[in-house]
């Protein structure tokens, strides 16, 4: 569901010529996170203080783990008591299985501070790259935002579990005798030294790793759809060329990453396997200045079963997930260049030439102007040269074959795509200032996959609105887009939603309904009604065209045509554009949609004599624009799409179905 351009950018999503960019550096996106983290970890203070209470359990076993030990022998077995050495065992067990409740209730709080980061980051993603066409989004939303979820709960971790085993076993040794302490403590702090000394290198190379990963994803996102036109150009040397490039390039930043592992490995042996080495060389020296066997025994049990562990943890978690989770984050921090002493954008004519549009009339709400897309340089234009002027407060169908472009227009429309030729104009209605309000959208795409977040339905369905939807106003919304059931089954505007337990339906119509409140004077439907039956899909176009504004729809029945105040058929340089009436008499392609739907029964007609029952469907429901294949007519059933299924233009809906049931009732 797409809403406005940053607000820092004209409408077109793109800074006017000679504007200034200016955006932040490096330096400044790491000092940005670093503000943003601690005011995240601020607002949790009670859940830091719950970590922590719970961790010193932690500190308490570890200080048992060793001073149990040592006392055990010195005071019980090396001097003939064995109940005493057997009590201060038993003590070390009891606080091993206190540390271990205390270690399940780290969990809760861990979970407590990073669930609502992962929440924050998705919403940014989310809004980052579907309202500004972000084509990094996706690595970003699938990949990124996980890596920085459990990359965060490592960390928190590791790093607690280092800081909370470290003073339960630095307190232990200073109990047992100082002169350990002097032996372990130096090499312990330099390993520790030299690994913090590492982290601002391996955050950089972990960063031009990602940039690497993110520039080689992007070549293949664009070479994969294009394969078949890269050979009939006879580009494939030159793209393989470009390819290998960035294959070499993440390979070099992978290699100069490991590079410093290395850096870790001798920070790990300093800091955790020293002391061991120098525990046993000093051990005479030890002995013969009052310390203990007992105590020697306990300081080697502190350092190889808590120091050493925790030291290795915290390299091995930190020393990655540390560096990527600062990488990740400054890449998923809002650097959107902002345009200055930029020029007020010129005003565009009032008037176009348009197919089927009179030269004056109603002010138009979108206006194209030769507009042409190609997906490749190579590639034949999917849009060529058409001219359209959509008044404002029109209700506009588009039908036509599959891969005819129909979504591809929509989605230039949307200012998803950027036209190979030609322009887009949106424009605003004068008689609709709401719109003008910073946060208001201009125009909304509403795309067939639904977006619905985990959240109440208030959240979900005011995304779109800067300010809080009055509940009257929502519930309004809702009964008007047939809504309300659904709404109150699960409980009102404050129930709780859980994407996963809805239908393919039930999400189209909370995204149908986000979109209608969001007040938007142009409003796209690309199939975004294709899981509902055909008397909610009626219900959803008529509540969007009486609200006011313009409406678009991408029909994947004829019906939705027939309600429409004009048509655009699209067939290549054929293009035809009217009322119904008037396409039925000068466009055949619109006559023979038209008849293979039966309107007054809301089913499909009997195929023509002429067209065999194997025939393609006269409607087909999606296009292959970037998105899905189309079902064959035949197949009687197809996840999460409308089926055609049997004769020409007979159809079988999905209706409010669970994603991976029956169509049917099969």
């Amino acid at each position: 569901m797409i809403g406005n351009p940053p607000a820092d950018l004209p409408p077109g999503g793109e800074p006017p010529p000679g504007a200034r960019l200016s955006g932040p550096t490096t330096s400044e996106r790491h000092n940005s996170v670093h503000r943003r983290g601690l005011r995240f970890l601020r607002a949790r203070r009670r859940v830091v203080g719950r970590l922590a209470a719970w961790s010193v359990l932690e500190t308490a076993q570890t200080f048992l783990t060793g001073y149990a030990l040592a006392r055990a022998l010195d005071a019980g077995f090396l001097a003939g008591r064995v109940d005493v050495g057997l009590g201060w065992l038993a003590a070390a067990a009891v606080a091993v299985v206190v540390g271990a409740y205390g270690t399940g209730r780290v969990y809760g709080a861990v979970a407590a501070l990073v669930e609502p980061l992962r929440d924050r980051l998705v919403r940014h993603v989310v809004e980052r790259g579907v309202r500004d066409a972000d084509r990094g989004a996706l690595s970003r939303l699938t990949q990124q935002v996980e890596i920085a979820r459990d990359t965060f709960a490592g960390l928190v971790m590791v790093s607690r579990s280092f800081v909370f085993t470290a003073a339960g076993a630095l307190i232990g040794l200073f109990s047992l005798a100082p002169p350990l302490l002097l032996v372990v403590a130096p090499p312990l702090a330099a390993g520790v030294a030299l690994f913090a000394l590492t982290l601002r290198p391996l955050t950089r190379r972990q960063e031009a790793f990602l940039v690497a990963d993110e520039e080689l994803a992007t070549q293949l996102g664009a070479v994969c759809p294009g394969l078949r036109d890269i050979t009939a150009a006879g580009a494939e040397d030159q793209v393989a060329a470009d390819a290998a490039t960035r294959i070499a390039a993440e390979q070099f930043a992978a290699r100069s990453l490991a590079r410093w592992g290395v850096v870790r490995v001798v920070a790990l042996a300093i800091g955790g396997q020293l002391p061991i080495v120098l525990l046993l060389a000093t051990a005479p020296w030890l002995l013969a200045h009052g310390v203990t066997p007992g105590a020697l025994v306990g300081a080697l049990a502190y350092v190889t079963q808590s120091l050493l562990p925790a030291l290795q943890n915290l390299i091995h978690g930190l020393g990655t997930s540390g560096s990527r989770l600062a990488v990740v984050l400054r890449r998923l921090a809002p650097d959107t260049p902002a345009p200055t002493n930029a020029p007020a954008p010129a005003p565009c004519p009032d008037t176009t030439s348009a197919a089927g549009s009179a030269p004056h009339g109603p002010p138009a709400a979108v206006t194209l102007s030769s507009l042409t897309f190609a997906y490749g340089p190579a590639s034949e234009p999917v849009i060529d040269g058409l001219d359209l002027s959509v008044p404002h407060g029109t209700h506009l169908a588009i039908v036509g074959p599959s891969g005819i472009g129909k979504s591809t227009l929509t989605a230039l429309m949307a200012g998803l795509l950027a036209p190979t030729g030609g322009s887009v104009d949106i424009r605003p209605a004068p008689d609709l200032p709401a719109p003008d309000r910073p946060g208001h959208p201009v125009r909304v795409l509403i795309p067939q996959e639904a977006y619905v977040f985990t959240g109440t339905f208030a959240e979900n369905l005011g995304q779109l609105r800067p300010d809080r939807v009055p509940e009257r106003e929502l519930l309004a919304a809702a009964e008007a887009l047939g809504l309300s059931p659904l709404l109150d089954r699960l409980g009102g505007p404050m129930a709780e939603v859980d994407p996963g337990t809805l239908s393919s339906g039930e999400r189209q119509l909370i995204a149908l309904t986000r979109a209608y409140l969001a007040r938007a004077p142009l409003a796209l439907l690309d199939e975004a009604t294709c899981h509902l039956d055909a008397a909610a899909e009626e219900r959803v176009e008529r509540a969007f065209a009486q609200r006011g504004g313009t409406l678009v729809v991408v029909a994947h029945r004829i019906s939705s045509a027939l309600r429409a105040d004009r048509v655009l058929v699209m067939d290549g340089r054929r293009t035809a554009y009217g009322s119904h009436d008037e396409l039925m008499e000068r466009s055949p392609l619109y006559r023979d949609l038209v008849g293979a739907w039966s309107p007054s029964s809301g089913t499909p007609a009997a195929p023509a004599p002429h067209r065999p029952e194997w025939s393609h469907p006269a409607l087909p429901l999606r296009d292959p624009d970037g998105v899905d294949a189309v079902a064959g007519a035949g197949l009687p059933r197809d996840r999460r799409h409308v089926v055609a299924y049997g004769p020409v233009g007979q159809m079988e809906a999905s209706g409010d179905l669970r994603d991976g049931g029956t169509l049917g009732g099969q």
